[in-house]
């Protein structure tokens, strides 16, 4: 049984910066890519960020330059640094293995609003 356990969401004024963390319990958490994925109240859940086993990443559009997406292996770990924030980033955040699909943690809400 796979499980994932996001944290450090909160309230933000535009522009601020908050740190996600995603702890998964999983066996050779190494080996696996990991997203970090965003739903906003209406709106599809999309794909913000993926970090690959070697440590390669890849952003959204939107997100370039200003999240950072890092993976912590011996904690079973994996980061989403948010900076510059703006209301448009308000979402609930979730990460999860693109090779498991199936398994979801409870996501963690980012709200950005003076």
């Amino acid at each position: 049984q796979v499980q994932l356990v996001e944290s450090g969401g909160g309230l933000v004024q535009p522009g601020g910066s908050l740190r996600l963390s995603c702890v998964a319990s999983i066996n050779m958490f190494r080996i696996y890519t990991v997203g970090w994925y965003r739903q906003a109240p209406g709106k599809q859940r999309e794909l913000v960020a993926t970090i690959t086993s070697g440590g390669s990443t890849n952003s959204a559009d939107s997100v370039k330059g200003r999240f950072t997406i890092s993976r912590d292996n011996a904690k079973n770990t994996v980061y989403l640094q948010m900076n510059s924030l703006k209301p448009e980033d308000t979402a609930v955040y979730y990460c999860n293995f693109p090779q498991l699909p199936d398994y979801w943690g409870q996501g963690t809400q980012v709200t950005v609003s003076s």
